[in-house]
């Protein structure tokens, strides 16, 4: 029997991306003039809210900003509603705030909980794409100028001699709940580098060329933790886009209890059994963000027979 997706924060938004728009410049630009098209303006990767969330541009408020943005992409069709995402980072944040008629700017990731899944998914969505066009204005094969093309969706070098298309990357990392093996069920969770004294989460770490995804858990775990994993499995995915991340999480069985530290991304791990994991809760500390993808494996951990 195949199992429910779960949609996770940041995912399963309700926009229909449509991508055959995105190299229809006539119809972008008509687009751009229709009266209920929506701009959601951005400010350095913060979110522009007004007493009621996120701010939603429409008419001429939105064609003052998007005349005023460094950048403009097309997010999607909200059903026939375009939507597009402007970026207002070369102004000072409060007269970007001003001109979108928000009150303040604020990080997505502050937001969670109090926005409609779809609506946090959009906003993420806004953030990664316009962060990318930030950090890309040249070509990183001959240093010229790259142009934004596809609706926000590619940039191009201007070289006549190089042209090089230039797309979004992403950047995978894997995320992993190491179990004990034998009983009693326990799974491992480290304090990493930076976090405070009792603060302990599941171990993550970034896919390198030319290794698959399971590689790099078996990888990442002996490396941080000196454990050695196997029976790795698939259990979801989650967009993370800060500035470019995609999660992929697992579930792997280590083939002895004994654990040793890097010392450098870790500095302490060990073994948690499901009672004592259930004891931190009570006493009021979080299986991981809330909005991230460990706080559902450990969720999901907790609730599996002990």
């Amino acid at each position: 029997m195949g199992t429910v997706e779960r949609a996770l924060a940041y995912g399963g938004g309700r926009l229909d991306r449509a991508g055959p728009l995105r190299t229809d410049s006539t119809r972008l630009h008509a687009l751009f003039a229709e009266s209920t098209t929506v701009v959601l303006p951005m400010w350095r990767d913060r979110c522009l809210v007004d007493g009621h969330g996120p701010v939603r541009l429409s008419a001429e408020r939105a064609a003052l900003v998007r005349s005023a943005a460094s950048d403009t992409v097309f997010l999607g069709l909200d059903a026939d509603v375009a939507v597009f995402a402007a970026d207002l980072s070369a102004l000072p944040e409060r007269s970007a705030v001003e001109m979108a008629g928000a009150v303040r700017s604020v990080d997505v990731r502050g937001l969670v909980g109090r926005l409609e899944p779809g609506d946090a998914a959009v906003q993420a969505y806004a953030r990664g794409l316009l962060h990318w066009h930030r950090q890309q204005r040249f070509c990183g094969t001959c240093g010229a100028a790259a142009v934004a093309d596809g609706g926000g969706h590619l940039r191009t070098c201007t070289s006549g001699e190089c042209g090089r298309l230039l797309f979004p990357r992403i950047e995978p990392a894997v995320i992993v709940l190491v179990e004990a093996p034998g009983r009693p069920g326990r799974c491992l969770l480290a304090r990493h580098a930076g976090a405070a004294e009792d603060a302990y989460s599941t171990l993550a770490g970034f896919v390198e060329v030319g290794e698959s995804l399971e590689d790099a858990v078996r990888r990442e775990m002996a490396e941080e933790a000196g454990v050695t994993v196997t029976d790795v499995t698939y259990q979801g995915s989650q967009a993370w886009p800060f500035p470019a991340g995609l999660m992929v999480g697992f579930r792997a069985t280590a083939t002895s209890d004994e654990v040793r530290v890097d010392g450098e991304e870790l500095l302490e791990a060990r073994w948690f059994t499901r009672a004592e994991l259930r004891d931190r809760v009570a006493s009021g500390r979080p299986l991981g963000r809330v909005d991230a993808i460990d706080h559902r494996l450990l969720a999901d951990w907790l609730s599996a027979e002990a």
